[in-house]
């Protein structure tokens, strides 16, 4: 995990050390997403400036550092994530590679967006990533989110100033930023329990949505517009069926995820997982041993209430596939310790319930690797949660009824008041 922020001076009124001091404190705030190294880069006559730091996972000489200039000198990247198929795109580039300086993925990156363009090259990349990509000659700015969201990115507009950051903190460090609550954003929290893309709670801070790409150019409002579609693919899906059988459809499925974990498990630093004993843990730490030489270091956090304890679980799964098990036991009290620094770790208003385990569990983590892997998104993708056997048993259930019924019925739904189902839900 990397932080990377930087503004425009739109007005072009800011001097090159200011641009940077402005950059670095900015980036300072974020010191808790990269404790190993920091930078900054400025161009005066742009009036742009990058900040960044630097959580170092791959490539931990200075040949990783950042912001990184293109060999050309005509580009500039401030990146966070992983790029997964970096030594692929390496090859691919061919004679239009550099005489590289190290074996970072930023740098593929940077190379890849110099020799083919930016839009084409991100469709190329297989990873979770958010960035800031600046071209000198067209004094373009481009800020750009992985396709699921998984890495933060952050812009607004406030004056003159162009801010973008990993964390809305980073934002708030600038001179130019107005904290005013978004009272609807607010509103659609407390009915949704999460901001809504692009909504934030700060009036005029947006988040990036997942699968698009922000262009500023001189003279312009910023422009969004995406480059993938969870949709489009969805749509494929349905028009280019598996063809094969359950047990053939399994065998695919789990080349597939050796593959996503394979890829995810490069690392120059320590490496472990997170493991609750469930389905999606389990299945991506049963995928790492199968791929490594020595026992993958795993982590649990238990409790002392047995209804919320999955810890004999994981501990089960660990001693069936041979992991390195290290698992910690909380008390409540160690537990409510932690709540009065949510404000400070999430940003803003956030409302997962496992907030407190995961912090708990990565600080565990921490003591022993540099990196976890988790089963994060395995009941999102696989249908793990209770509500989707309640839909699909509903749905069994109301195909019975003819259709005709069944569009009488959702008219009927429609039009009765938002007033009278809260009535209706209050009396249950």
């Amino acid at each position: 995990m990397c932080g990377i922020t930087g503004f425009i001076d739109l007005k072009r009124q800011t001097s090159g050390p200011e641009l940077e001091a402005t950059a670095r404190r900015m980036a300072d705030s974020m010191v808790h997403r990269g404790p190993d190294d920091s930078g900054t880069w400025a161009d005066p006559k742009a009036g742009i400036a990058f900040g960044f730091r630097r959580l170092s996972i791959i490539d931990l000489s200075p040949a990783g550092h950042q912001p990184m200039v293109s060999a050309g000198g005509r580009h500039v990247l401030c990146y966070n994530g992983e790029v997964y198929n970096a030594e692929e795109l390496r090859r691919e580039l061919g004679s239009r590679s550099p005489n590289w300086r190290g074996h970072s993925d930023t740098e593929v990156m940077l190379e890849c967006f110099a020799a083919w363009g930016i839009e084409k090259s991100v469709n190329k990349l297989i990873g979770m990533f958010a960035f800031a990509f600046w071209e000198e000659d067209a004094q373009r700015l481009w800020l750009v989110r992985d396709r699921l969201g998984i890495k933060p990115l952050y812009w607004a507009q406030m004056g003159s100033a162009f801010l973008f950051g990993s964390e809305m903190r980073a934002l708030r460090a600038h001179p130019a930023f107005a904290a005013e609550i978004d009272r609807d954003a607010a509103a659609l929290f407390i009915r949704h329990n999460y901001y809504p893309n692009p909504r934030t709670v700060f009036s005029g801070v947006q988040q990036l949505p997942p699968g698009h790409m922000l262009c500023l150019e001189p003279g312009k409002a910023a422009r969004i517009a995406p480059y993938w579609s969870l949709a489009d693919v969805a749509r494929q899906g349905r028009q280019e069926l598996f063809k094969g059988d359950e047990t053939e459809a399994s065998a695919a499925l789990e080349t597939l995820l050796a593959d996503a974990v394979k890829r995810r498990m490069v690392a120059d630093v320590p490496l472990g997982a997170f493991l609750s004993g469930g389905y999606d843990s389990s299945t991506v730490v049963a995928l790492m041993q199968a791929q490594s030489t020595r026992p993958v270091k795993t982590f649990s956090i238990g409790f002392n209430e047995e209804g919320y304890n999955e810890a004999q679980h994981a501990a089960a799964v660990a001693k069936h596939l041979g992991t390195d098990h290290t698992e910690l036991y909380v008390t409540a009290e160690e537990a409510q310790a932690v709540i009065p620094r949510l404000p400070d770790i999430y940003d803003e208003p956030f409302a997962d319930a496992s907030q407190i385990p995961t912090y708990l569990v990565s600080q565990l983590a921490k003591r022993h690797v540099t990196v976890s892997l988790s089963g994060d998104g395995g009941d999102e993708i696989f249908a793990g949660y209770n509500r989707y056997t309640h839909a699909s048993r509903f749905n069994d259930t109301i195909a019975r009824v003819p259709g005709s019924l069944r569009r009488l019925g959702a008219r009927a739904l429609k039009a009765t008041p938002a007033g009278l189902w809260d009535t209706g839900a209050r009396l249950i």
